[in-house]
């Protein structure tokens, strides 16, 4: 079966999620979540993309990414993932895979879903049952965008800025937006986007990436999308 095409739209944030092999850790102590993330700052720099939002679970991660040139997030993953094996394995005294197989991704449309998507990945060990609040996790992005902690990784998006003027008042609605928990629904788009690399949006938002990439946005027969008449 063919691998389906990537998004590469620069300035568009994508969803990605990698998964240790038949779901084993990839992460076994502190110092290898560190250089994990230290190893992804590099490589954003080097390939041009803004880290907003991640997570790092014992078997996987979640990131939220916008890249700047057409194939950044591809460039990022590769060597990310390649410096991280190596490492590992060096470590460990280890061989073989790591990783599930590539990468998954799913676009997703700024207005509206976005910030959800921040909370979807920051609560992942609450929801997990690990930590009681998302804080309490030491490998997130949450304490840089609810508490204001200096992260050297994360870029803010335009729309978290647009929260609010002032720092700590940003911080604070940002922090009032996790007090009510995603429902199922929101739980299961979020979930099947980016299982098969979809888009996150509306209906126009689809249109208009179908157009732009003649790629698919929804499950559907396969394919290229066909033209829509104006």
């Amino acid at each position: 079966m063919p691998r389906k095409p990537r998004f590469h739209l620069p300035g568009y944030p994508q969803h990605v999620i990698q998964r240790g092999n038949n779901r084993e850790p990839c992460f076994f102590e502190a110092a290898d979540f560190r250089f994990y993330l230290d190893s992804l700052g590099k490589a954003c720099v080097r390939f041009g993309c803004s880290v907003h939002a991640y997570v790092l679970m014992t078997n996987h991660v979640h990131l939220l990414l916008t890249p700047h040139a057409e194939h950044s997030i591809s460039q990022v993953m590769q060597s990310l993932g390649r410096r991280y094996v190596r490492y590992v394995n060096q470590t460990y005294q280890r061989t073989g895979t790591l990783w599930e197989g590539r990468y998954r991704a799913g676009l997703v449309e700024a207005d509206g879903y976005l910030l959800r998507l921040y909370r979807y990945i920051e609560m992942n060990p609450v929801r997990a049952g690990m930590v009681t609040y998302p804080a309490d996790y030491p490998w997130s992005s949450y304490r840089s965008n609810g508490e204001g902690e200096p992260d050297p990784l994360i870029t803010p998006h335009a729309l978290y800025l647009g929260l609010a003027a002032e720092a700590k008042t940003r911080s604070r609605t940002y922090r009032a937006l996790f007090g009510a928990p995603l429902d199922s629904d929101q739980l299961q788009e979020i979930r099947h986007t980016v299982n098969y690399e979809l888009a996150l949006g509306n209906d126009r938002f689809k249109d208009k990436v179908e157009s732009m990439t003649h790629r698919r946005t929804r499950l559907g027969q396969a394919g290229r999308p066909r033209n829509k008449q104006n």
